[in-house]
């Protein structure tokens, strides 16, 4: 039976994104958004344990054993076997046994060009203070970018970064900054936690893996609130839709009171997805950029958060852009098919315009 070093270098060979070892299916691989089997038999639960244990450490076997699902960072291989490989990983039971999906993440934190991302999001982490989030669905890219943006700061200014993720990705040595990384789990037992935790921690900037409860967003934006610079993550699908997630995870009596602290604190939203390309090698990032300037914080205090898109496109002077028109400029660019940018587009008019014509035309 192959091991799990076998399948790692298969990643890298596929270039693959995501590796499932699943009881009683073929090894899967996701490559450019498409799960593929692999051809080989079906993996048995004694299989997918003996890789497990190849990879978790004897208290992460007893926690496994005891919650039925894990979540972990990786770092695996020597260089005579082509690694090291860094993942993030999460192992758990189904009805045929044990499970192992593991994501690859890169050995360098990536930078904003490397990534496809426009080099002015940059702008965003030069405030001293302030929320900026990156939102979109599982596998969007979103922690790759909050990556990029720390490490903007972290090779630019003197200050003490501190992280807060489950599990820690990206390693940030220290550069400029000091860089410190807390895993959820391990180095403390929760979100909310680490950054009550945070608070007294002195720290100018802190990353939030992800705001997924009331406390750890409240806790977010006072912290935001009160002279530090917070950077985290949701899993919404535009910039306007992820105000209204933040505003209406509070109960109502607040509502108002958060609005307030939200248009004053907002730095900026970047939701984003990422979209196969048309010639088959990988995929774009299609950004979309909502700015807290003062028109967005008027509509944030005025409760008037859907008429942020419009905002939002006419404020391409202060670097925001819709979805729309991020997708519709990767078609025109001949970048992603126009099956691709139809389906993933609200406004589908610029493509039945060009039902008989190419983009390159």
């Amino acid at each position: 039976m192959p091991g799990i070093a076998h399948y790692f270098r298969l990643m890298q060979e596929m270039r693959a994104s995501d590796l499932h070892l699943a009881s009683g299916v073929p090894p899967i691989m996701r490559v450019h958004g498409t799960l593929e089997r692999l051809p080989q038999q079906e993996l048995s639960a004694t299989e997918v344990v003996s890789m497990i244990r190849e990879i978790l450490t004897d208290a992460e076997i007893r926690r496994l054993q005891d919650e039925k699902d894990l979540d972990f960072a990786l770092a695996y291989g020597t260089p005579e076997q082509g690694g090291p490989w860094r993942f993030r990983g999460n192992a758990y039971f189904q009805k045929n046994g044990p499970n192992l999906v593991l994501r690859g993440i890169g050995s360098a934190v990536p930078t904003l060009e490397e990534l496809g991302l426009p080099s002015d999001l940059a702008r965003l982490v030069g405030y001293h203070q302030g929320l900026v989030l990156t939102t979109g669905q599982a596998g969007s890219g979103k922690t790759a970018t909050l990556a990029a943006l720390i490490d903007i700061v972290n090779s630019s200014r003197p200050v003490h970064i501190i992280t807060v993720e489950d599990p820690i990705e990206f390693i940030h040595p220290n550069k400029r900054a000091l860089v410190n990384q807390r895993q959820v789990g391990r180095d403390v037992e929760s979100f909310s936690l680490a950054l009550k935790g945070a608070l007294r921690e002195d720290p100018d900037v802190i990353l939030v893996g992800e705001l997924r409860d009331l406390e750890t967003i409240s806790l977010a934006i006072t912290a935001a609130e009160t002279g530090h610079l917070v950077l985290g993550t949701l899993h919404t699908n535009s910039a306007a839709k992820t105000i209204d997630r933040l505003i209406d995870a509070f109960p109502v009596d607040q509502q108002a009171q958060v609005r307030t602290m939200l248009s004053e604190s907002l730095r900026g939203v970047i939701s984003q997805q990422l979209i196969p390309r048309q010639d088959g090698l990988g995929r774009v990032p299609a950004v979309e950029v909502l700015v807290g300037n003062v028109g967005v914080a008027n509509l944030i205090r005025d409760g008037k958060t859907y008429q942020i898109p419009m905002a939002m496109q006419t404020g391409r002077k202060d670097g925001m852009r819709i979805m729309d028109s991020a997708i519709l400029d990767l078609f025109e660019k001949g970048i992603i098919s126009k099956e691709e940018a139809m389906a993933r587009s609200v406004n589908k008019a610029p493509y039945r315009q060009t039902e008989n014509t190419s983009p390159s035309e």
